[in-house]
């Protein structure tokens, strides 16, 4: 391409590559680039011109050359399929008239900052540095699949729109799934209207959305399936209409949510399942709204204050190794009671197990006492009965002082009893002396025998009552036995 083919404006550009100028056309820092589209030929630029520098601009012994470009109304495609560059390309607050072609191009260093596109088709691009689209509009989808980015991805403050198409929802808003990012995802404040994917991306770093706006309601705002982050996923203050799907994922550090606004009603809000995190945050946050997914997770520390629980969770085979913050076992109860798959044992025994890990036994047994009346909701008739029989005499054996108080109670009723009415002895002239107390005792305790039942049959009603604390002594040794078992088989 000559010079003399070109217009003042592209000179300008042109002559300013060389050394690594920048060029400024911007009337002022508040200028929108949403209105590049009526910015007149002094500061409008082919994207043939810019191809051209890119791809065999004019270079100066001695000096760097760059594109450094602020303020310009770029026309035409910028079509720069699987070309590389050598050059630092800076195309800040500029206006592309139409979707750059970027599809497995290579770029030292790429900065479309504050600028307005109608979209971006990038996927496998290569960027040996650092990619940077802060404070970027994109009004249709941007395609960065399979990118691989070197240094860190800066989304700080960008908008993304699925686009007004018949697909443009379908779409999606941003693609970044199967990216590989050196360093950080940096995304503060990023506002999404459709889909976000970054399923089977790894970042070696953070990801960083706080503050971020996210809506793709009843469908994915943010899938991130089997996404591999080194560092943290930092979501505070996040606003989200739509489902997060993180199933498979592996979060090495703190996958954390708190103050996050999670909305779906109807559906799921969270699905985590299956991943593997050093620790998630769900704290100071209204309920979800909408379902949480944990099946199979793996985490370590789990941060997850009751008050943040929406109507439905699903826990199975969720293990944790610790549970923050430290509460009672009636606000945690609620969680398990909660569950969509129903009764899930292995979630009563991991509560259990996390307060017992820190010495809390009193509410580790409370837990267990609610996993056995749980479990009677799901038996027979007549196992519902012998629950509710062991659960009043002896707590399922988790409350062993009910059943001193209950053989307290019918050994002082049986010994009055027998003692206002003395049972008639069997053989008068071998029968020990007639103690009501121990007699009491013989017919309560089934295994100990202290030589009175066998020696005095009672009659009347005195028989039936007799009849009474055999069977009740037997149902409270059988409960206290099971519970006395369970308790040392958990140890």
């Amino acid at each position: 391409m000559e010079i003399n083919d070109l217009t003042a404006a592209e000179q300008r550009v042109w002559r300013a590559f060389a050394t690594g100028a920048a060029v400024e056309f911007r009337a002022g820092d508040d200028e929108d680039a949403a209105q590049g589209a009526h910015w007149g030929p002094e500061r409008t630029v082919r994207a043939t011109v810019v191809r051209a520098l890119l791809l065999n601009g004019p270079q100066e012994p001695g000096e760097i050359a760059a594109l450094k470009l602020s303020g310009a109304r770029i026309t035409g495609v910028l079509d720069l399929r699987y070309g590389t560059t050598e050059f630092a390309v800076r195309l800040s607050h500029c206006h592309f008239d139409e979707v750059p072609l970027l599809y497995g191009a290579r770029f030292r260093q790429l900065n479309l900052s504050d600028s307005v596109l109608p979209g971006l088709f990038a996927a496998t691009v290569h960027v040996d540095g650092v990619l940077r689209f802060t404070g970027c509009r994109f009004e249709g989808t941007a395609r960065l699949g399979g990118a691989h980015i070197s240094g860190a991805l800066f989304l700080d403050g960008a908008r993304f729109s699925a686009g007004d198409g018949p697909d443009g929802a379908a779409d999606g808003a941003l693609h970044l799934n199967h990216v590989s990012i050196g360093d950080d995802l940096w995304a503060p404040g990023l506002r999404a209207d459709g889909e976000v994917r970054l399923n089977s991306a790894e970042v070696a770093g953070s990801i960083r959305l706080n503050d971020a706006r996210l809506s793709s309601p009843g469908g994915p705002a943010l899938d991130a399936e089997t996404l591999t982050v080194h560092g943290d996923v930092l979501m505070r203050n996040l606003r989200c209409h739509g489902w997060i799907g993180l199933r498979g994922a592996r979060v090495e550090g703190r996958l954390e949510l708190s103050h996050a606004h999670l909305s779906n009603p109807g559906d799921t809000a969270l699905r985590a399942s299956s991943c593997t995190l050093g620790e998630l945050w769900l704290r100071k946050s209204p309920p979800i709204q909408g379902v949480l997914n944990l099946r199979r997770a793996q985490i370590e520390v789990l941060f997850l204050e009751p008050e943040v629980l929406p109507t439905e969770v699903l826990l199975t085979d969720l293990v944790y190794t610790s549970l923050t913050p430290h509460v009672p076992a009636d606000r945690r109860l609620p969680m398990l009671e909660r569950d969509g798959d129903g009764y899930v044992p292995h979630a009563y025994e991991q509560l259990a197990t996390s307060y017992r890990r820190i010495g809390d036994d009193h509410a580790a047994r409370l837990v267990q006492l609610a996993k056995q009346r749980r479990l009677r909701t799901t038996r027979s008739w007549y196992g519902r009965i012998w629950g509710y029989v062991q659960d009043a005499t002896v707590g399922y054996g988790f409350r062993p002082l009910r059943a001193a108080v209950w053989l307290l109670s019918l050994l002082a009723v049986g010994s009055i009893a027998y003692a206002l009415h003395h049972p008639h002895a069997l053989k008068a002239s071998e029968a020990p002396d007639f103690n009501p107390v121990f007699y009491t005792l013989d017919l309560l305790l089934p295994v100990i025998s202290f030589g009175q039942e066998g020696a005095f049959a009672p009659d009347g009603w005195y028989q039936y009552l007799s009849y009474t604390l055999i069977i009740t002594g037997w149902i409270l040794a059988t409960t206290v036995v099971t519970g006395v078992t369970r308790t040392v088989s958990r140890q």
